[in-house]
């Protein structure tokens, strides 16, 4: 399946860089947020959010979904421990922290868009991004031309190792509020999960309640 996409900047440093790629395989890749340029904790992006990266040696532009994140210290031997402190306090009494800590996050993909093509691919790509990759958070316009079609959601069925019922409910209603309420979108999106669920209807129910306004 394939479908057109608009114009894509290059790979360079520009709006929405938020993260590196630290590790990758077939189906996922592990990804570090940058440090921001003031004290504070790096920018979690939030679960079910839509991200890509490049494979360079390709010019594949890589399409994901955002499944696991976490804050933790750089290494195994110093753990972080409650100080009781609120942020701006930690600010001004304890300024390395922010140093010290790491934010990762973990990404199922779902598809790609080949260089120069401007067409999507809504299946894996032959290989992931290669590390230390930038990874860029997706535009509104990206997501809503992507979602035009929903075979996605079939490859994201197929994520072993993601919360895949919340994983799905967090996507779907991330693109159903970009979407801007897009009822039929909706009904579609249900319609193709319900195949995918083998008339599990009670799953179903339980996936869709968690979409909202």
């Amino acid at each position: 399946m394939r479908l057109p996409l608009p114009q894509l900047a290059t790979q360079s440093r520009q709006p929405g860089h938020i993260a590196e790629v630290i590790e990758t395989s077939t189906t996922e890749f592990l990804a570090q947020c940058l440090e921001p340029d003031s004290l504070d904790f790096a920018q979690m992006p939030p679960f079910g959010s839509w991200v890509r990266a490049a494979d360079e040696d390709s010019g594949n532009q890589i399409y994901g979904v955002v499944y696991h994140a976490t804050t933790s210290p750089l290494d195994s031997v110093h753990r972080a421990t409650a100080l009781g402190l609120s942020l701006a306090e930690l600010r001004e009494q304890q300024p390395q922290i922010f140093a010290m800590l790491k934010t990762e996050f973990r990404v199922a993909i779902v598809g790609f868009c080949p260089a120069g093509d401007n067409i999507i691919y809504q299946h894996l790509p032959p290989r992931p991004p290669q590390v230390h990759q930038a990874v860029y958070r997706c535009q509104p316009e990206e997501v809503v031309t992507f979602t035009e079609q929903l075979d996605f959601l079939r490859t994201l069925m197929d994520t072993r190792s993601a919360p895949i019922d919340g994983l799905i409910a967090a996507v779907i209603r991330e693109v159903y509020q970009l979407r801007k309420l897009d009822r039929d979108w909706l009904v579609q999106a249900g319609r193709i999960l319900n195949v995918q669920l083998k008339d599990d209807y009670d799953r179903l129910r339980i996936i869709l309640s968690q979409i909202h306004p």
